[in-house]
Parts: structure tokens; C-alpha cells; sequence
């Protein structure tokens, strides 16, 4: 009883003390996992509490039921229209990309610490792979806006590249222990690992998210039901040879956008589940970790990530995406510096733990040295990287709060809620509004008071309305009430002056007096910037044109809608 007691405490003591640390990211700048991570290793055998722990089989199946909650969650919050622009750079680099940096690193590693070359190849292996918890930490924690194309293809190769590291690593721990078998039997191993992956988690998420619509449940059973399906689909991928990763990130993303009101139930719930399981699976692996041990490997691992995080990530993001996509020098240069390690490599260099592999623990350690220095360097500077490499588009207005009503079954209308910062608004009727057809104000808060309003009421700055809509009434209404800051901020970016895209470049050419080539006079400003850009255009790409800066600043699929202008 007094263990189970104690067991009690320590974990809501750490949980709980894990969640306040938070703070610290916000202050100081620290990332997230980093703390957790800290937090676990002063919890550690030689940290203030000294708790004792080294069950590596514990931790691994932990790593797991972490991992694809992680990935569940980042499969809902996914949404298909990335695919677009970001599905084949993303597969290049989870595969080749990863292959290429597994490979940099290993015959580094050979070299350093003097192993033989199927040992350094594994070490490239266990920490070759982005991974899922910290590129979707970071990249939603930080507050960074990115542009579709690159937030996407960084989503999407951290949620898929986990089958090719597992691959490797369990191909090379085989080989140390003797137990590898022929070409066919591998390459078959990662055709299983891809081709179940793919096709139970698309397949099972499909059918997930219909029975999730269909079914009528307490609205605390969807997430569960979720939940359990999903976990369902990682271990049945896991024991047909599959990736379960990968299934399970798939899952997400059917479920997540197959709309219906489910999603509303779902959503909150898993984003709460994701925290705990970060929160958890870093403590746990803090915890695993002895210091003074690591403290032997710290400078040749030092080394090996400095070439990991400057070189072997670089040069495997420059072969595998510069030529083959339309990607800009600076994309493809903070592409690189978001190579983040996390949870992932830490769990991969339990295998060679498990398998019996000689001299195992240099493996975990040098791992759990990577993972630092890569949550440091990298993690620690990506809001200045992401401002200096000039990939980040202002951030859009969003209501203040939102919330289904519960009264349809799909395409449900919300209640939005938005506070008037736009100077432009002082004093104006609300009849005077150019407000979506199908949206209407329900109420108006003046100085904690409601007021109910007709078409005289004059609008105040610092009032709160409560608006009545549909998610595709959303842009109108984020126009209406940008407040000043944000409007000043979306006018330097995307410029005072805006076109539409389907204006005639010949039009355009007229009135500031520009040449235009042959082919380009019948084009429209959506197809010029189009070709420039290469194609699948998103939000923020600018084209530099005879002394102009145009700066796409709205898409609608694969189509410019509006242009906005930048004179130097």
C-alpha cells in the first residue's frame, strides 16, 4: 500500500511540476521537452529525488502508448489540403532523407568512437528521424506561423518517417547479433512496414471516422471510442508487420477530417491526452538516463550531433527536396534547422538495449546526448530562425472563443466571439456591418453588461460580441474585426495595396508602367506568380518583379485569389 501510495505521489508531484515548469519556455525561452526531460533527470537515481529506475522494458512499451498518442493527436490536427503542397517533399525526406542522414551520421559516429561500420550505421540510425512530439511542440508552442508549404512538409515527414528508422535500426541490430536474414526478407520487411502502414491506417481511420459520425454517444465516449479503435489499429498494423506509427498518424488524419460533430468532443480531449503523454514519456526517459554515464560520452556525442544538426540533416534536406521541388533557398535552409530529435531516437536506442547488442549503453547515451543538443540549438532558436529565414506569415485573426451549438449534425453553426480592437469600427451602426449573410449577433457585452442589439447600436472599442455562424463564414468575420496591431502587421508584410488574382497582367503593366514578355501579357496575376513560384502557391510566397514585391496573401486551393503589393 505504501508503494502504491508513493507511486501517487511522485507522479502528480512531477506531473504537476512539469505542467507549472512550462511557464519557463514562455520566460526564458527553453523548449518544452527539454524541461520535461530535466525535470526527469533530477527526479533521476542521481538528481534530488533519487528515484531509481532502469526497467528499459517498461520505458520502451511506455515510448509506444505515448508515441501513438502523439501521433494520433497530430494526425487529427492535420489537414488534408497540406497534402498539397506538402505530401512528396515530406515522403522524399522520411525515406531517402533519413537514409541519407542515418548514413552521414554513421560514418561519423565509426570514426569517432572508433566502432566497426555496421555499429556507426546504427548510431546514424537511432537518431536519423525527426520526431513527431517535439515538431509538434515546438511548431504549435512557440507561437511560429510558418508558410503552408514548409509547415506542412515539416508535419508531415515527422509523423511518417518513423517505419524507415525503425527499419534500419532493426535491420542493423539483427546484423550485430547475427540474426539478419537475406536481401529479399529485408526488403520485404520494408514493403511490410510502408504498404501495411498505409493501407490498415487509411482503411481503419476511414471506417473509424464513419462509425464516429454514425454512432450516438455521451459526448465523453467519442474521444475514448477513438482512442481505443485507434490503439486498435497500431496493434494490428504492429502484428501484421507493419509500421503501427504510421497507421496510427493515418488514422488521425481520416478521423480528423471527416467533419461531423464528434469532432468537437474529440479534439479538447486528445489535445490534453498528447500533453500528458509528452509530459510523461519525457520523464520517464529523464529518468532512465544515469548523468555521470552519459558525462563519458558527452563530448564525442557533442560532436556527432554538432555534424548532425550542420551537415548530415543539410545535406540530406539539399539532395532529397532542392531538386526536385520548388522550394526557396531560405525554405530549404530552415527545412534543415527544424531536423528536431525527441522521444523517438531515445526509444530506438532501447533496442540495441533489449536485442543484447555488445556495449548497448553507448547506444542509448550518445542518443540521449543528440536528443539535448538538438532540443537546445535547434528547438531554442526556432522563432529567430523562422523570422531571420523569413518563412513566417503574420498570424490571422481568430475569434476570441468558438464553440458548436449542438444543433445540426454536420456543417453545425458556432457561436464566435470576438472583442472590437479595430479603430475603424468606433461608432459605427451595426447595420452598417458587412457581415456574412448567414451570420447574425446574438449579443454585446459593454462593460460586463449585456446589451442586446439592434441595428442603431453604435460600436465602442473594447466591446464583446457574440456572433452566430458557420466555419465558412470565419474569413469575413476575422476581416471585420482584425484589430490595429494585426492590421499594421498584415500591411507590412503583404503590402497597403492588394489585387485580385484573376486581374490581366496587361492591366497591371499599364498603369505602372512595366514591360511585359509576349507570353506573359494575356496571363493573370493567380497564373504569373503561379509559374514563378512553381506552382501550388500558398500564403506569403512573394515573386520580385521590376522593382516590385508582390506578396501572394490569399489561396484558395491551387488558385490565387488576392495579391498584396510592396513597393521599395
Amino acid at each position: 500500500m505504501d508503494l502504491i501510495n508513493s507511486l501517487f505521489l511522485l507522479s502528480g508531484f512531477l506531473i504537476a511540476l512539469s505542467v507549472l515548469a512550462s511557464r519557463l519556455s514562455t520566460l526564458v525561452g527553453l523548449p518544452l521537452l527539454l524541461i520535461f526531460l530535466g525535470l526527469g533527470m533530477l527526479a533521476g537515481e542521481e538528481g534530488v529525488l533519487g528515484i531509481q529506475f532502469d526497467d528499459y522494458s517498461l520505458a520502451f512499451l511506455i515510448g509506444h502508448l505515448a508515441l501513438a498518442m502523439i501521433l494520433l493527436d497530430g494526425g487529427l490536427r492535420t489537414r488534408l489540403k497540406t497534402f498539397r503542397v506538402g505530401f512528396r517533399p515530406a515522403l522524399s525526406l522520411a525515406t531517402f532523407g533519413v537514409f541519407i542522414t542515418s548514413a552521414l551520421v554513421g560514418a561519423l559516429a565509426m570514426w569517432i568512437f572508433e566502432l566497426s561500420l555496421v555499429q556507426g550505421l546504427l548510431v546514424g540510425a537511432i537518431v536519423g528521424s525527426t520526431d513527431a512530439a517535439a515538431v509538434f511542440s515546438m511548431l504549435s508552442g512557440r507561437g511560429i506561423n510558418l508558410n503552408e508549404r514548409v509547415g506542412a512538409t515539416l508535419e508531415i515527414e515527422s509523423g511518417t518517417n518513423d517505419p524507415m528508422a525503425i527499419f534500419l535500426t532493426i535491420m542493423l541490430v539483427e546484423v550485430l547479433v547475427g540474426e539478419i536474414g537475406g536481401v529479399m526478407s529485408t526488403t520485404l520487411f520494408l514493403v511490410e512496414q510502408f504498404g501495411f502502414g498505409v493501407a490498415i491506417g487509411l482503411g481503419g481511420g476511414w471506417l473509424i471516422a464513419k462509425l464516429l459520425r454514425w454512432v450516438d454517444l455521451a459526448p465523453g465516449l467519442y474521444s475514448l471510442l477513438a482512442l481505443a479503435l485507434g490503439f486498435c489499429v497500431f496493434g494490428l498494423t504492429s502484428v501484421l508487420g507493419g509500421s503501427g506509427f504510421l497507421a496510427i498518424y493515418l488514422t488521425g488524419l481520416m478521423i480528423g477530417n471527416q467533419p461531423g460533430r464528434h469532432l468537437n468532443f474529440i479534439l479538447p480531449v486528445h489535445d490534453g491526452l498528447a500533453w500528458l503523454s509528452q509530459i510523461g514519456l519525457f520523464l520517464v526517459l529523464g529518468l532512465l538516463v544515469t548523468p555521470s554515464e552519459m558525462l563519458e560520452y558527452a563530448l564525442p556525442a557533442l560532436l556527432v550531433a554538432l555534424a548532425l544538426i550542420f551537415v548530415a540533416r543539410p545535406l540530406a534536406v539539399l539532395i532529397t527536396i532542392k531538386p526536385f521541388f520548388k522550394f526557396r533557398w531560405r525554405e530549404v535552409g530552415f527545412i534543415s534547422w527544424v531536423g528536431l530529435r525527441g522521444a523517438v531516437p531515445i526509444v530506438l536506442a532501447i533496442f540495441p538495449v533489449i536485442g543484447g547488442v555488445e556495449n548497448a549503453s553507448l547506444y542509448f547515451n550518445v542518443a540521449f546526448a543528440v536528443v539535448l543538443m538538438s532540443l537546445l540549438i535547434q528547438g531554442g532558436t526556432l522563432p529567430w530562425m523562422a523570422r531571420w529565414m523569413k518563412v513566417e506569415v503574420p498570424r490571422s485573426v481568430t475569434p476570441n472563443l468558438r464553440g458548436p451549438l449542438g444543433v445540426l449534425p454536420e456543417n453545425d453553426y458556432e457561436m464566435f466571439v470576438y472583442e472590437v480592437e479595430n479603430s475603424d469600427l468606433e461608432d459605427v451602426p451595426i447595420r452598417l456591418l458587412r457581415f456574412p449573410s448567414g451570420a447574425l449577433i446574438s449579443a454585446l457585452f459593454r462593460e460586463h453588461a449585456m446589451l442586446h442589439p439592434k441595428g442603431g447600436t453604435r460600436l465602442q472599442l473594447g466591446d464583446v460580441i457574440c456572433v452566430i455562424g458557420r466555419t465558412d463564414d470565419l474569413p469575413a468575420l476575422n476581416r471585420l474585426f482584425n484589430g490595429e496591431a494585426k492590421l499594421k502587421r498584415e500591411r507590412a508584410f503583404f503590402g497597403t495595396f492588394t489585387f485580385d488574382g484573376d486581374a490581366r497582367m496587361q492591366d497591371i503593366a499599364d498603369v505602372y508602367g512595366l514591360t511585359l514578355s509576349p507570353g506573359e501579357k494575356e496571363m493573370t496575376l493567380d497564373q504569373f506568380i503561379s509559374l514563378r513560384v512553381g506552382g501550388h502557391p500558398v500564403v506569403g510566397d512573394d515573386v520580385d518583379w521590376h522593382g516590385i514585391h508582390w506578396v501572394v496573401s490569399e489561396v484558395e486551393g491551387d488558385r490565387i485569389t488576392r495579391v498584396g503589393l510592396r513597393l521599395y
